[in-house]
């Protein structure tokens, strides 16, 4: 499920949380721990995001047999349109056991609060543009539906301010992995396949290199302190932002104890990941200090794994 980007960022954040609290005495295999939870989540947040697409259908379909017993029910209420509710897609979501047993664990994320939000999200759907013109539509293709159901998603429901809000309380980090998380969601959707639920990790070695490249950072902390100090003589030290000091820590892990990864891979994404969750300029400051360190650990022979 996780991709090799989305693995740095998270080990980045456990080690923001670690580093953070200097004066505490820490117990790296319970910080360890406290990280693959981290990981855990975010298959938990794909699992919330189909728990809700499933209460939203199911809420439809309540909702339109109950409006069969108004007292002076419309014609449409006495046959309502329940494309939403029965086409294929929606049929299959709704009888696939394995992903019912696990949108029913974190459904509750949903519903054991007061902010009554698959009603509030029904309300804007079944009253908007979208929602009318998508059960009007003549054309019964399943393209249709799929195509229906990832524009709601995307453009109404995921920008709700009630259910980022619900997120949030849930875990700080699910802002952050929102946008990911729902790229695999509309692709698993757009498969028109049976929903599965991926495992965390897509192999052993994606573990592996999460936990020493988490490890790494922190045994050899002081070491790549100094390095950051010895080639950072032109910048105000007291001034280097502190994720910055992380990612070129998380970074000299990979350059230096990683020898399967290429220099020119790891200095890329660093400096890609600083330019969204850094500074300003810490885009060129990771990539001032990385160019140099490489080049004078090559120049003396410390460094001897290919830099492509």
């Amino acid at each position: 499920m996780l991709t090799r980007r989305h693995i740095r960022l998270k080990v980045m954040q456990s080690l923001y949380s670690y580093f953070s609290n200097a004066n505490e005495i820490h117990d790296i295999s319970k910080s360890e721990k406290k990280m693959i939870n981290h990981f855990k989540d975010v298959r938990r947040l794909y699992v919330v995001l189909f728990s809700l697409l499933i209460e939203i259908i199911n809420y439809t379909d309540k909702f339109l047999d109950e409006s069969k017993n108004k007292f002076f029910p419309k014609e449409s209420d006495l046959n309502p349109n329940k494309r939403f509710v029965t086409n294929q897609f929606s049929k299959e979501i709704l009888k696939n056991k394995l992903l019912l047993k696990e949108t029913n664990k974190l459904v509750y994320i949903l519903k054991s609060n007061d902010h009554d939000l698959i009603n509030k999200l029904f309300k804007e759907l079944f009253t908007s543009n979208i929602y009318k013109s998508y059960i009007e539509n003549e054309n019964k293709d399943i393209s249709i539906d799929i195509d229906f159901i990832v524009k709601v998603f995307n453009n109404h429901i995921l920008n709700n301010e009630l259910l980022h809000h619900i997120l949030e309380e849930e875990s700080i980090y699910w802002q952050d992995d929102l946008p990911f998380v729902v790229t695999i969601f509309n692709s698993q959707i757009k498969k028109n396949d049976k929903i599965s639920i991926p495992l965390v990790f897509k192999d052993a070695s994606d573990k592996s290199f999460a936990i020493d490249l988490f490890r790494n950072s922190i045994k050899y902390n002081q070491k790549y302190e100094e390095i950051i100090k010895k080639f950072a003589k032109n910048w105000d030290l007291d001034r280097i932002a502190f994720i910055d000091k992380i990612l070129l820590k998380m970074a000299f892990s990979e350059i230096f104890e990683m020898n399967d990864l290429p220099i020119k891979v790891s200095i890329n994404e660093y400096i890609e990941i600083s330019k969204y969750y850094s500074t300003k300029k810490s885009k060129m400051f990771v990539n001032g200090i990385l160019d140099k360190v490489v080049k004078h650990y090559i120049d003396q022979g410390f460094l001897k794994k290919t830099a492509c």
